[in-house]
């Protein structure tokens, strides 16, 4: 399965962790990227007290995100956060 996202991490220390979302016009038309980010943000919101402190997250998304369903974002998302050894 090709991945659909993309996952930028730093860890410059901080006090909380924080995100950033990029969604070109690949993904689609305006109404499905605000979606993308949307359900992107979502999945961030509901993983970031897993999350190291003080990390800054920037995740890209791919074309193939705009058929994907939440739960599989929400697991691909998780899936890359775990191999970037960002959750605690």
């Amino acid at each position: 399965m090709a991945p659909n996202t993309v996952t930028y991490v730093r860890r410059p220390g901080g006090a909380t962790a924080r995100f950033g979302f990029i969604v070109s016009k690949a993904v689609g038309v305006a109404v499905t990227r605000n979606l993308v980010r949307r359900r992107l943000k979502a999945v961030c919101y509901a993983l970031q007290a897993q999350v190291e402190p003080g990390a800054e997250i920037v995740i890209r998304a791919l074309p193939g995100t705009a058929v994907l369903s939440y739960e599989a974002l929400r697991a691909e998302v998780s899936r890359s956060f775990t191999k970037a050894a960002v959750l605690s």
